[in-house]
């Protein structure tokens, strides 16, 4: 493309859209459903599907581990993972402001591109809106998902006393990493974001039959959102060890400075998963041994006690609510 920034004409339906679209867009998701370049993508869907959508406006656009397009197929990825369903078949919007520059277009297109082949999903359609200089910052994406469901059952409603609950990785990267780079802040280490497409994982513990009962992937409000929806939906009691939980360096230390605690803070590659206690233990060897998960661990278990309330213990053995987290942390972190 001959223009280095997008302009209003690459949304205005003629020659320069069609550029776009077609040097792009359909070089980057080239399948042949896309290419049929119909109003509607004609799909082929049997048994139960799963249907998620999502808009991504993260600043900045760009971070360590990650940018938004990254985010955005992961993010719609992983809500159908966390039902049990396949990832097949996603919708794509952009909405792009007036002097855009190519370039940032095209590194972010790519990275959606390089997170679709780690899971086998199409963008099967798309749309593409630009908008005058000042009325969006830079680019919002929207995303929706629809996949197949493989293991039925999966809710927050389903958790059952006597549940293990287990975590893929360590907690609150993403939020600590967005926020770093907002601030400007020079830690000593790299602090990057977990963002990443988590179904492989998700299929290995599908394909090993697994009786799981509930799975969600920690993204705003953290493993406390997560936690204190379960008990809510089940009206059951969570109980946390403190000391299981994994928190890096880095995310405590921006937890200190800033005030947080790192179970309020999001993630865009950590998932929770509650299963019968007795399998908790294969679960984890499954996640670290296939799923590339090293620091799968189990972080506590559901009960009758406290019912719809999450209790968290700390390594002095003092117990408190982990309560839901109020106000808004830090906007745009997705």
């Amino acid at each position: 493309m001959s223009d280095k920034r997008v302009q209003l004409s690459h949304g205005g339906g003629g020659r320069e859209m069609a550029e776009l679209i077609n040097k792009l867009f359909f070089d980057a998701f080239d399948n042949p459903i896309l290419r049929r370049e119909e109003d509607a993508a004609c799909l082929h869907l049997g048994g139960d599907c799963a249907f998620t959508t999502d808009s991504f406006t993260v600043a900045p656009l760009f971070f360590k581990g990650g940018d938004i397009g990254k985010l955005a197929i992961a993010g719609t990825v992983n809500d159908l993972a966390m039902m049990g369903a396949e990832p097949q078949y996603l919708s794509c919007g952009f909405i792009i402001e007036e002097g855009f520059e190519i370039s940032r277009l095209k590194q972010i297109v790519a990275s959606m591109a390089d997170a679709l082949s780690q899971c086998g999903a199409r963008i099967v359609c798309g749309d593409t809106k630009v908008v005058p200089k000042g009325c969006a910052d830079g680019i919002f994406i929207n995303t929706s998902g629809v996949g197949r469901i493989l293991k039925p059952g999966i809710s927050a409603h389903a958790l059952k006393s006597g549940d293990a609950i287990l975590l893929s990785r360590d907690i609150g990267r993403h939020g600590a990493a967005i926020l770093s780079a907002r601030e400007g802040l020079e830690l000593e280490s790299e602090l990057s974001s977990d963002c990443a497409v988590l179904w492989n994982v998700v299929e290995q513990l599908i394909a090993a039959n697994l009786e799981i009962h509930a799975m969600r992937d920690a993204t705003r409000g953290g493993l406390s959102a997560v936690l204190n929806e379960w008990a809510k939906a089940s009206n059951k009691g969570i109980t946390l060890k403190e000391t299981a939980i994994p928190v890096c360096d880095e995310v405590r230390g921006v937890c200190e400075l800033y005030g947080f605690e790192p179970w309020d803070l999001a993630n865009e590659g950590s998932f929770v998963v509650a299963l019968p206690r007795e399998l908790a233990e294969g679960a984890v060897e499954i996640m670290r041994r296939f799923g590339h998960c090293d620091q799968a661990c189990i972080i506590g278990d559901v009960g009758e006690q406290h019912p719809g309330k999450v209790v968290l213990e700390s390594a002095w053995g003092s117990r408190r609510y982990l309560d839901l987290p109020q106000g808004e942390l830090l906007p745009r972190i997705c």
